[in-house]
């Protein structure tokens, strides 16, 4: 997400740093940089103005213009004003009320309701410790009922059942009854959703949302579907007393328009992002993290929180003790770490987090992704116990062998060994100087095998 807008507006604000003094002509032309990546990134044109605004009257004030490093201020007056356009801080779920706490949510057929109640349900149990129940009043779309069953089966929710042939309102009033005599915290109740606004529709979400008296009410808005989209949250918001926004499909909407717009239009907090298909592949909402992330920042918090979740402490602590101990980084060692790295989004998740690496070649950066990861898992995986653990013995039949019970080529097969020998020095060098010796050693490029 944000890789257009990111590219053309760090571009536009880096061009300043390090100038010595700022002139009333260089800051007007940064500003219409700005203001036409912002236009190019499907930006509501009212929010596109009222940023300018506020950062040119900003700009031209002594905060910017008798700093000592003016460039540098207006950079930082740009990221102050990307935060304050998309809410300032985080707010996740007020889950404040009598068990069951009800998260209805809302939004057009497509945006990914569904999922994304998995995904919140999933939160909920994994980071909050809450007994969740999930209930579909979707009784149009094929299979929606279905689908939630599954994906409650798969996150350990529990399931309300439902058939096309009830109504809406006595899904909500059961769901909510059933979910009381379970003891659940929380009950998270998907709605229909049409291709478009209609006032059938309208009425019908106002009619479960008077049965169920949620605490929440999440609009659920598909990013890549632009302003259309936006509008679409501002008439919800008219019919429902909406609490909030879930952006979706950000790892498909390369420009970032609606999370710009959206809380500025809806006057509603955007409080998760969707990055991916995955029921796991959901994000608190941070609006400072995500405006370092736009001016080519990085957002480190992000990822440290990420590795914490999500990589396995206990090879980690294993692989530390055996390097410590001047052993080996072997195949099998390689293969976790690819591993954990596909659990936290693979490598384009983690480039778009770490600072500076908007200025990586777009050539580099399509050259690490995550088929290439899988398809050195595969290779790790055809090997035997034994070349796992001691690749130097793999000679020429081996690497036939391996590539062949991969489905690849020997080249492949070749270019794996040398990337693991790279790796193994930098290993050794992490060992004995810690990881500045590490990063000394790589100079400013991606590890080894991403590049």
């Amino acid at each position: 997400m944000f890789e257009n807008l990111s590219e053309r507006l760090s571009g536009a604000v880096n061009s300043l740093r390090g100038r010595g003094r700022l002139t009333e002509d260089n800051i007007r032309d940064t500003l219409r940089q700005v203001r036409m990546a912002l236009l190019e990134a499907d930006v509501a044109l009212p929010v596109v103005r009222e940023f300018i605004s506020h950062v040119r009257e900003r700009a031209v004030g002594e905060e910017v213009l008798k700093s000592l490093s003016p460039g540098q201020a207006l950079i930082r007056v740009v990221h102050e004003e990307l935060v304050s356009v998309m809410g300032t801080r985080a707010e996740g779920l007020d889950l404040r009320a009598q068990p069951p706490a009800v998260i209805m949510v809302a939004g057009l057929q497509g945006s990914g309701k569904t999922t994304t109640v998995a995904k919140l349900a999933r939160w909920l149990i994994e980071r909050e410790k809450k007994k969740v129940i999930v209930a579909s009043a979707d009784i149009y779309r094929p299979a929606a009922i279905l689908q939630l069953e599954t994906l409650a089966g798969t996150i350990g929710a529990g399931f309300m059942p439902s058939s096309e042939k009830d109504d809406p309102v006595d899904i909500a009033r059961r769901a909510l009854a059933e979910a009381r005599r379970q003891l659940a915290d929380v009950l998270l109740l998907d709605t229909a959703g049409r291709l478009h606004i209609d006032e059938q529709m309208m009425q019908e979400v106002r009619d479960v949302h008077a049965a169920a008296e949620p605490v929440e009410t999440l609009f659920v808005l598909d990013s890549m579907a632009g302003q259309d989209a936006v509008r679409a949250a501002q008439a919800f918001d008219e019919a429902l007393p909406l609490t909030g926004i879930v952006l979706t499909k950000t790892d498909g909407d390369a420009r970032g328009g609606a999370a710009l717009s959206a809380r500025h239009i809806t006057g509603k907090p955007i409080k998760f992002i969707g990055t991916g298909e995955k029921v796991e592949a959901i994000e608190l909402f941070h609006p400072e993290r995500i405006a370092s992330r736009i001016l080519g920042m990085g957002d480190v918090l992000t990822l440290v929180e990420q590795v914490q979740e999500k990589t396995d402490r206990a090879k980690t602590e294993k692989l530390a003790r055996k390097l410590k101990k001047g052993k080996g980084f072997n195949m099998v060692d390689l293969r976790d770490q690819l591993e954990q790295m596909l659990q936290m989004g693979g490598m384009s998740g983690l480039l778009d987090k770490l600072p500076g690496m908007g200025q990586v070649p777009e050539a580099v950066r399509q050259q690490a992704d995550d088929g290439q990861i899988r398809r050195q898992i595969a290779i790790i995986n055809s090997m035997t116990p034994g070349e796992r653990r001691h690749p130097r013995i793999i000679n020429g039949s081996r690497k036939r062998r391996i590539a062949a019970g991969a489905g690849l080529a020997v080249q492949d097969v070749n270019r794996l060994v040398k990337q693991h020998a790279q790796m193994q020095k930098m290993m050794k060098k992490m060992s004995k100087g810690g990881p500045g010796a590490m990063m000394r050693a790589m100079k400013g490029r991606l590890p080894p095998g991403f590049s």
